[in-house]
């Protein structure tokens, strides 16, 4: 079928055969499809949506553009699952969670990526870390994952090749903003690693990607049904970001908190609720729990024995990191020069969080890129933010500024200010908001934050 059949047909509201659309992601993943084409389909799709049948279609075919992981030679003796987060501020459950699932059992080749807007990096964070190899060869990715039980890495050219051109061309023609290509998007990278289960994580809020309630269900909902009839069954929880998941912003800062979690510490934190729900789930989507009962006690004992923190030593180690992290990890972590409070300039309850402003105050202080490819300052940040609800005054501050130079400090503490607001508390919110099942079904948990 030539190319501008396909698109005259999407175009014209049709829906698409699977062969059609395979045939368009193998050109643009070989190059035979234009630019102009690419940006012509997307918009289309844009327009006239995809049925479910199409949007299978169209993340198989992503999936199949470039290598697909297979771990059956490896002989693992547990399940290969994984989780992705739609991204959002103080989200380090990736650093946590991996480990902690490794240490039940699981097998987790997380592939992630850089920070994007306001929202942190896995990467960015984990570079933090001194000589941590974030491309590390196929061989040893495959053998730290067997091994350790996880390998936090970036993303291979290898992988879902199409897709990187694909979202590029996105990018500079409005069509970014596409349920069906933002799932294909998702989804054709992660089931590229051989998946036998995935958890999505999609936040709803103020610093989320898809800020409304009503959009991240449907991104949840497209998402876990899109995956399950590619052959990955996928799970949804939809999760709240209407302020910072855990109690710091930035780098090293965040690395500093997934490692104090990991030892144990700080369990009446959300980033710790919100990453027990997330690997409760991932252990019964593997099989390696039976229920919500049996996975918590599974994670508890790996919590409260360090066997969860040992993994994450592992993976670092075995990335090129220093053996002793978990136990030395203020030796290694960079610092800020100039770490002050900053204070409300009055007293009161913590009543409501711009939580995209309190993200681009990181960027501004240089922890995130204005810019592509731009170096980051890993040592900056914002560490022991209030949470909603908390009474802030005199002596607790609303956070401390990690930053470069006390100008810098200033100017971020004028931003923080403006972000946050004084007023009554507001009433609990869940924290996890709902859970999307495999087939689609909804259930609202109730987790308050």
């Amino acid at each position: 079928m030539l190319i501008a059949e396909i698109i005259r047909a999407k175009r014209d509201g049709k829906a698409l055969e699977a062969p059609a659309i395979r045939q368009f992601v193998n050109g643009i993943a070989d190059g035979s499809v234009g630019d102009e084409q690419i940006g012509a389909f997307a918009m289309a799709v844009f327009l006239n949506d995809m049925n479910d049948a199409e949007r299978i279609a169209l993340t198989e075919a992503i999936r199949d553009s470039g290598e697909v992981l297979n771990w059956h030679d490896m002989d693992l003796p547990g399940p290969v699952i994984d989780k992705h987060s739609t991204g959002g501020v103080g989200d380090v459950v990736s650093l946590v969670l991996g480990p902690w699932v490794a240490a039940c059992g699981g097998h987790v080749p997380m592939i992630s990526g850089r920070g994007l807007g306001h929202t942190g990096g896995t990467l960015d964070k984990l570079e933090s870390i001194p000589d941590y190899d974030i491309t590390p060869s196929s061989a040893q990715f495959r053998r730290l994952v067997k091994d350790a039980g996880v390998a936090i890495i970036g993303q291979t050219g290898d992988l879902a090749t199409a897709d990187k051109r694909f979202y590029a061309v996105r990018d500079v023609t409005a069509t970014v903003e596409s349920i069906p290509l933002i799932v294909a998007s998702i989804l054709g990278k992660k089931l590229a690693c051989g998946l036998d289960a995935l958890v999505m994580d999609v936040k709803t809020g103020g610093g989320a990607f898809m800020p409304t309630h009503e959009a991240s269900r449907e991104l949840a909902r497209a998402i876990a049904t899109i995956a399950t009839g590619a052959g990955t069954p996928t799970s949804a929880l939809i999760t709240d970001m209407d302020q910072v998941l855990a109690g710091s912003a930035g780098n090293a800062v965040e690395v500093a908190e997934a490692i104090a979690v990991l030892r144990g510490e700080r369990r009446d934190s959300r980033l710790y609720r919100v990453t027990r729900a997330l690997a409760v789930v991932m252990l019964k989507s593997g099989g390696l729990a039976r229920d919500d009962a049996d996975a918590g006690a599974r994670l508890d004992k790996a919590l409260a024995s360090g066997a969860a923190a040992e993994r994450f030593a592992r993976m670092v180690a075995g990335l090129g990191g220093p053996a002793d992290i978990v136990e030395r990890s203020e030796h290694y972590l960079p610092k800020a020069p100039v770490v002050r409070p900053v204070f409300a300039g009055g007293s009161g309850h913590l009543a409501a969080m711009d939580t995209r402003a309190l993200g681009m105050t990181v960027v501004e202080l240089g922890g995130g890129r204005r810019q592509a490819g731009a170096a980051i300052d890993h040592a900056v940040g914002l560490s022991d933010i209030a949470a909603l609800g908390e009474r802030v005054d005199g002596e607790r501050p609303l956070a401390f500024v990690h930053a470069r130079s006390e100008a810098e400090a200033e100017r971020a503490a004028t931003s923080l200010r403006e972000a946050m607001r004084l007023g009554e508390a507001p009433p609990p919110r869940p924290l996890v908001h709902a859970i999307v099942a495999p087939d689609g079904r909804l259930s609202e948990p109730g987790d308050q934050s």
